[in-house]
């Protein structure tokens, strides 16, 4: 999980430094790529973990409990933003929608995503979800189980969101009763199968 995390920061940094480069050069000895070296070129930062405090999930865009650690906020020129979201079991966001859209990466749990209109989809650890742009959607933990995503996504205007009303139980509910229609179905089947087959 931290693995993931750490890639896919590091793959980010170096599409960001890639594009402040102004001078490109190889250190001595090395012939696997260039490196900054021009001064001019802004800093490499790190941010240490545990640096930024964990803040609650604001209770009119989640329902139940969930906490946000910021990973990073944009720097100009990207307008990329990160954070890590962990949600107790039950939990989840109201709908909304992000003006360039947004990926998930599952790092641990059991959670849901539906978009507006949609099934409720089960996701899993190790799960990559984009959400197009301007598509209304909800996501969080299954009834049973906990999640914690990465959540990316850029800014426009100044914000990377726009909240909607909340899921309701009913609603997030949903999932479950749909399961308990498939799963009788194919009993249903299996059981006409057996008959037609004695």
């Amino acid at each position: 999980m931290k693995l993931l995390t750490a890639t896919a920061l590091t793959l980010f940094a170096l599409v960001s430094a890639s594009a402040h480069t102004s001078e490109m050069t190889t250190l001595p000895g090395l012939d696997d790529g260039p490196v900054v070296s021009n001064e001019d070129s802004p800093r490499i930062t790190i941010t240490r973990n545990g640096s930024q405090p964990s803040r609650k999930g604001p209770s009119q865009f989640f329902t139940g409990s969930a906490r946000i650690d910021m990973l990073f906020q944009a720097n100009e020129p990207s307008r990329t933003t990160a954070a890590s979201v962990t949600f107790e079991p039950g939990a989840r966001t109201a709908w909304h929608t992000h003006p360039l859209g947004q990926v998930l990466i599952v790092m641990s749990g059991t959670g849901r995503i539906q978009r507006w209109g949609g099934p409720i989809q089960e996701i899993r650890a190790g799960d990559v979800v984009w959400i197009p742009a301007g598509q209304k959607h909800w996501h969080g933990a299954s009834p049973t189980t906990g999640m914690t995503h990465i959540a990316i996504q850029e800014k426009i205007g100044g914000k990377n969101v726009d909240w909607f009303e909340k899921v309701s139980d009913d609603q997030y509910a949903k999932r479950s009763e749909e399961l308990s229609i498939v799963l009788r179905n194919e009993f249903d089947k299996a059981n006409a199968a057996e008959r037609l087959s004695n």
